[in-house]
């Protein structure tokens, strides 16, 4: 047998010295990614509260690095959908990002300056009209299952009779006709006492021509109810069956106003499920983040199903929820 060379044979040497320079340039690779990661504590989700004037507005901020240097995001402000942020820029340990308005009165941009602790922040917000609010927030929860749902019973949330088991938040123009619980005009938001975690949900509506609603899941997660049968071929994330802002289905089903339409919808943890007039139109996709009218910023809480009523005449029936035990 060929005797093998000796550890000290030049070309032996040459080889293991390679090797251990490789090592060392991965070891620190990794360690800069790592220190990089380590160093930029805001990348994340983050569920905002902001304090306007004694009220608490729940809204969302998503913080991501774009290439080696940038930083970019989204956020969703207490109304509207959530909108994009071109740069969140760092300085001496602060952060700050600025949005044009949406739906907000006045013309000047929203200004946000915070900083990061740990898995909290805080920070001030300059609105539109110039004046100057506080605003705290925590890491947004994963909402990860382990393992899937066992459904429990089917709950009837509508009696077909009257309001009980729901309530408003403002003056209840909310009426129940012949088995229809119906808003004959824009008023208050219709929330059920109950609160849910994981659950499916049946749900009956019917809208007037231009008019449109939403259902909020757990109260802080939108599902589109809106008259919006245009035929465009790519429906946009702000549609019917969409999840506001985020989620555009993958197929418009839309029917005519006037005629009623249905949705079941699926949701465990962040993961969604919506068929539309018996087609599946979004797949077990995950919610981001709080949609623009959530209750609270409280994502890893249970909470109720929130029936859209300030934005025009809409009619409901046949609400079902069959919750995770």
């Amino acid at each position: 047998m060929r005797n093998l060379p000796a550890f000290n044979h030049p070309r032996v040497s040459r080889f293991l010295g390679m090797q251990i320079v490789l090592c060392l340039f991965l070891f620190w690779g990794l360690s800069a990614l790592a220190q990089t990661t380590k160093d930029i504590p805001v990348i994340g989700r983050w569920d905002i509260t902001i304090d306007k004037g004694g009220k608490s507005l729940p809204s969302w901020l998503e913080v991501q690095k774009s290439g080696t240097h940038t930083l970019i995001g989204r956020f969703t402000y207490a109304f509207g959908s959530a909108r994009p942020i071109s740069e969140v820029k760092p300085d001496a340990g602060k952060y700050s990002f600025s949005i044009p308005p949406q739906w907000e009165e006045g013309s000047r941009n929203m200004d946000f300056e915070f900083e990061v602790n740990g898995d909290e922040l805080k920070g001030t917000m300059v609105y539109t009209d110039g004046a100057t609010y506080h605003f705290t927030g925590v890491r947004a929860p994963l909402l990860t299952r382990a393992t899937a749902p066992v459904w429990g019973k089917p709950i009837s949330l509508f009696n077909g009779k009257d309001t009980r088991g729901w309530h408003t938040d403002g003056k209840n123009q909310w009426t129940v006709e012949n088995g229809i619980l119906r808003s004959l005009h824009s008023g208050a938001n219709l929330i059920s006492d109950q609160k849910f975690t994981d659950f499916k949900l049946h749900i009956e509506f019917r809208y007037q021509k231009g008019s449109n609603s939403g259902i909020y899941l757990r109260g802080r997660y939108e599902v589109q109810v809106i008259d919006t049968k245009t035929g465009e071929p790519e429906p946009i994330n702000n549609q019917f069956s969409a999840i506001y802002g985020f989620l555009p289905p993958n197929k418009m089903m839309a029917k005519d106003a006037g005629q009623w339409q249905t949705y079941d919808i699926t949701l465990v943890g962040r993961l969604v499920t919506i068929v539309a007039n018996g087609t599946m139109v979004i797949c077990k996709q995950e919610i981001p983040g709080l949609t623009g009218g959530a209750i609270d910023s409280k994502e890893g809480e249970p909470g109720p199903i929130l029936i859209q009523g300030d934005h025009g005449p809409i009619d409901y029936r046949n609400i079902v929820i069959t919750p995770a035990k």
